[in-house]
């Protein structure tokens, strides 16, 4: 099993939900740490709560929907530490709204944070765990990239990107000895809905009942360092909601049952 102790473990989306409780996990191993996320105030206090429990940790703040910044951060990253071992591709937004209503805007932007942004990291991160011959990059994607859903129709489109692009990449580092992981988590107990994106652009605001009953995120956090320990390939992490990438892909007629069956508005 794999040790985490002074490897460096880069996290996108580390100021709140999956990605926060991903850091102080990390943290716990005595990893180094290179926290990302828009608000650079939050991941401050991240910071400080995982210097409690390891002796580096790094912030970089950035917007990973504007690609005329990344570039910049890849090169502040690797400038500071040399070379990353673990890249978390977790920063992602959601979507509430119908597809004949979302502006091209909207479904650009999703993109551009959910799957370019993770794409051009890991191409950042890449030359040097193929100088070393080693290193993991982890994409965090959603058991829709598995299936469509109602209101999500580019947030799904995305993940299934993600899902197309990384297992394409695992199957070509092969040789490399960097192995690639994708999780798609279900209901997990973050403010991803309160932030999903909507028709006008603004925040939706709202939890989602089912949000709100989902997996703690440390609990969540937990399985992940548990699956990259491992080396797993592709890894579900939910409850119940799960059922429904196995509905999707052995009985196809009851997935398009309940799927229709889902209020819309």
């Amino acid at each position: 099993m794999k040790q985490l102790n002074a490897k460096t473990v880069w996290i996108t989306g580390a100021s709140s939900g999956i990605g926060e409780a991903l850091a102080y996990a990390f943290a716990k191993e005595n990893a180094v740490l290179i926290l990302t996320a828009r608000n650079e105030e939050k991941l401050k206090q991240v910071q400080q709560n995982c210097l409690k429990h390891t002796s580096a940790c790094y912030v970089f703040a950035a917007d990973l929907s504007i690609p005329e910044h990344l570039s910049e951060l890849i090169n502040s990253v690797l400038k500071q530490v040399g070379c990353v071992d673990i890249l978390i591709n977790n920063a992602g937004m959601s979507q509430r709204s119908l597809a004949h209503q979302t502006p091209l805007a909207n479904d650009r932007k999703l993109m551009e944070l959910n799957f370019f942004s993770a794409i051009t990291l890991t191409k950042g991160v890449l030359p040097g765990m193929m100088a070393k011959k080693s290193g993991h990059i982890v994409a965090i994607s959603s058991i829709v990239g598995k299936f469509g859903f109602p209101l999500r129709s580019s947030y799904s489109a995305s993940k299934h990107a993600l899902q197309g692009y990384f297992e394409s990449l695992r199957a070509e580092l092969q040789e490399q000895h960097i192995e690639v992981t994708i999780i798609s988590p279900g209901r997990i107990k973050t403010d991803v809905s309160l932030h999903a994106l909507t028709q006008d652009g603004t925040a939706h605001g709202q939890m989602d009942a089912g949000q709100e009953g989902g997996m703690d995120a440390n609990n969540c956090a937990k399985k992940i360092i548990r699956s990259i320990k491992q080396g797993k390939r592709d890894v579900l992490i939910g409850r119940k909601e799960l059922l429904l990438v196995y509905i999707h892909k052995f009985l196809p007629f009851l997935y398009h049952r309940i799927v229709n069956k889902i209020n819309h508005n």
